[in-house]
């Protein structure tokens, strides 16, 4: 009885100030699955059922109006439309601008990626061997072995020919074992026996040790940053690729504020994703729950993947413009008592839907 007395004294106050002059209200909607889905003429998802509930209990008319996502902010602002049912993310920027109903979902934006095939990533991988650093210390290593293995020779070949044999052979006998020396593999089959042989033996051995080790963390290293390049997991990987979001969308605010400098607008999710297939941008980055239901139900999408990343914490709500505050008041005491009710949870789960 409480609730309705006060839905009933919200709805004099409103229709008293004058704010809304229209008998039956211009609700702009654009798709956004699986949050607003249109299927020929007929339109379904969350938003859509919350908002026929919402209508239905203040007995409020309306004009369903479509629209595309940005004419739709800028008629919110102007006044041009009374109502989006949009789940509109709850920025400062469009809080100075338009006026929001109470939170009724909260998500995050994610990326979306196309997927690297095994014969790529064998080839990245490959790669990281290849750079030029470790070609360098590939080229070092082996001057390194020849160098200690002609010394060995020359001061063995006198008192230790059967190991370090004259001519070519000896050279290559030193090459042998200086290769087995730096590697600490140790065969055992040939050994300095004079002074200066078990000098350079050490020198080899302590030097070797330092040197493959600086040599092995180079390798792990590069390949740790090629894997990082071509598998971004972490937000920041992507601030020097080119990007693309959504325009006017809370994502984008949120990407310009953290430095992004290449990214590219689309005016819907389907636009981006058909460049990102076609490898025009990196990387596309926008509200989680839409992406995952589009990519679900687009098999020409399939070869595009969600990465485990999820960042800029997200509020959404209908928005009106600055004009309809009495109006605002009523539809958000209306979402809060939807959203207690057991119903509420079912229709999530319907379109598969889990709030954070």
């Amino acid at each position: 009885m409480s609730r309705l007395l006060f839905a009933l004294l919200c709805f004099i106050g409103f229709v008293a100030s004058g704010q809304v002059t229209r008998d039956t209200l211009l609700v702009g909607y654009t798709p956004a699955a699986p949050f607003i889905v249109k299927e020929g003429k007929n339109l379904e998802g969350l938003n859509i059922w919350l908002w026929k509930e919402v209508a239905k209990d203040l007995e409020l008319k309306y004009t369903l109006v479509p629209m595309n996502f940005s004419d739709m902010l800028d008629s919110l602002q102007t006044g041009g439309i009374d109502l989006s049912i949009n789940p509109l993310t709850i920025t400062s920027d469009r809080s100075r601008k338009m006026e929001f109903t109470h939170s009724f979902f909260a998500s995050n934006a994610t990326a979306v990626v196309a997927q690297v095939s095994s014969f790529d990533k064998l080839m990245v991988f490959l790669k990281g061997f290849f750079n030029a650093n470790f070609l360098r210390g590939l080229l070092l290593l082996l001057l390194i072995i020849f160098i200690f293995g002609f010394l060995g020779w020359l001061f063995e070949r006198k008192e230790n020919p059967e190991t370090f044999r004259t001519g070519p052979r000896g050279i290559w006998d030193g090459i042998w074992w200086s290769a087995v020396t730096l590697t600490t593999v140790g065969y055992g089959d040939k050994a300095p026996q004079t002074k200066l042989g078990k000098i350079s033996a050490l020198v080899l051995m302590f030097g070797g040790l330092l040197f493959i080790s600086g040599l092995t963390a180079s390798i792990a290293s590069s390949l740790t940053v090629n894997q990082l390049n071509n598998n971004p997991d972490g937000f920041n990987e992507f601030k020097e690729r080119k990007v693309g979001t959504v325009a006017k969308s809370g994502t984008r605010t949120f990407l310009a504020e953290h430095f992004f400098k290449k990214v590219k607008t689309y005016p819907g999710v389907v636009a981006g994703l058909t460049d990102l297939k076609k490898g025009k941008i990196e990387a596309f980055l926008y509200d989680e729950p839409i992406l995952k239901y589009r990519i679900q139900k687009d098999s020409s999408l399939n070869d595009l993947e969600i990465l485990p990343l999820k960042f800029d914490v997200q509020l959404y709500a209908f928005g009106l413009p600055k004009t309809h505050t009495a109006l605002e008041q009523l539809i958000s005491q209306r979402i809060l008592d939807i959203k207690e009710t057991k119903e509420w949870e079912i229709v999530l789960n319907e379109f598969g839907l889990v709030e954070l």
